[in-house]
C-alpha cells in the first residue's frame, strides 16, 4: 500500500521504487556503496524519533512503514518492498525519525551511510532529481489519499483499503484473494483515521456476510465486488450477487 486509490484509477507514480528510477550506472554505484544487512520477520530497521545516520535501500521482502502519535495511536502509512529506499528523509534533513520500519518477511537490504548518500546525491545530479522526483510522487500520493478519504465515511474508506492491499499485495487462493502481508487490526484502524474497536466492528460485519475471511494471520477478500460497491457508495455489503 503506498496510497489508497479509487477502485480502477490505475495507481500513482509513487508505487514506482527509487532503485528502478535510477539509470543502471547510478544504481549499481549507489548500491555498491552498501553495506549488506538481512532483517528477519517482525524486526525494527528504523526506530521512529532515533538520530538518523544511514539510509536502507531494500532489496528484497517487505517492510511496514508506522507511525505513533504521544497518546500511543499508531497509524500504518506505507508499505515498502523491493526496490524502494526508507530512511532517506531523516538522513537529508538532519532531524530524527519520523517514522518506525518494520519487516513483514525475511528482508535484505543495503545500508548507505549519510555522507556517502550525501556525496553520491552529489555526484549525480540525475538521481538528485529522481529522489526528488520520488519524494514528490509520495507527497501525491498522501495527499491524494487525504481529499479521497475527507469524503468517505469509515466503512467506505476501510473498502478501498482492502481493496488496495489485494491490488499491491494479493495472491489468489481457492477461497479468494489472500492479502499476504500481516498486518494488525491497530494498523489497518491507523490506516484508515479509526479505532481498532470500529475495524474488528466492520471485519464481523464482511465475514457474517461472506465477503472476507479472517484467521490469525490472515485475511482472505472472497467478494471484491461487494467491497468495491461499499467504496462507492458507503452502502451495508449486500450478500447476494
Amino acid at each position: 500500500m503506498t496510497a489508497a486509490h479509487a477502485p480502477g484509477d490505475g495507481g500513482l507514480d509513487d508505487r514506482v521504487p527509487f532503485l528502478a528510477r535510477l539509470e543502471s550506472e547510478d544504481r549499481a554505484d549507489l548500491l555498491a556503496l552498501g553495506n549488506d544487512l538481512e532483517f528477519a520477520p517482525r524486526a525494527t530497521l528504523l526506530h521512529q524519533n532515533e538520530p538518523s545516520a544511514h539510509v536502507l535501500l531494500i532489496l528484497n521482502g517487505w517492510t511496514k512503514v508506522t507511525a505513533s502519535a504521544v497518546n500511543g495511536y499508531q497509524a500504518l502509512l506505507a508499505l515498502r518492498g523491493p526496490g524502494d529506499i526508507v530512511g532517506e528523509s531523516a538522513v537529508l534533513t538532519g532531524r530524527s525519525r519520523s517514522a518506525t520500519v518494520t519487516a513483514l518477511a525475511p528482508l535484505r537490504a543495503k545500508a548507505v551511510e549519510y555522507e556517502k548518500f550525501r556525496s553520491f546525491l552529489a555526484r549525480s545530479p540525475d538521481a538528485s532529481f529522481k529522489l526528488l522526483g520520488l519524494t514528490a510522487d509520495r507527497m501525491r500520493a498522501t495527499d491524494q489519499r487525504r481529499l479521497e478519504f475527507a469524503s468517505m465515511s469509515v466503512r467506505e474508506r476501510f473498502a478501498v483499503l482492502l481493496l488496495d492491499l489485494a491490488r499491491t499485495h494479493g495472491r489468489r487462493t481457492d477461497e479468494g484473494v489472500e492479502v499476504a502481508v500481516p498486518l494488525t487490526k491497530q494498523e489497518l484502524a491507523g490506516a484508515v483515521g479509526a479505532s481498532r474497536e470500529m475495524v474488528q466492528r466492520l471485519l464481523k460485519e464482511l465475514r457474517e456476510r461472506d465477503v472476507v475471511l479472517t484467521g490469525r494471520r490472515a485475511l482472505v477478500i472472497v467478494r471484491p465486488d461487494v467491497l468495491r460497491r461499499i467504496a462507492r457508495t458507503g452502502a451495508v455489503p449486500d450478500p447476494s450477487p
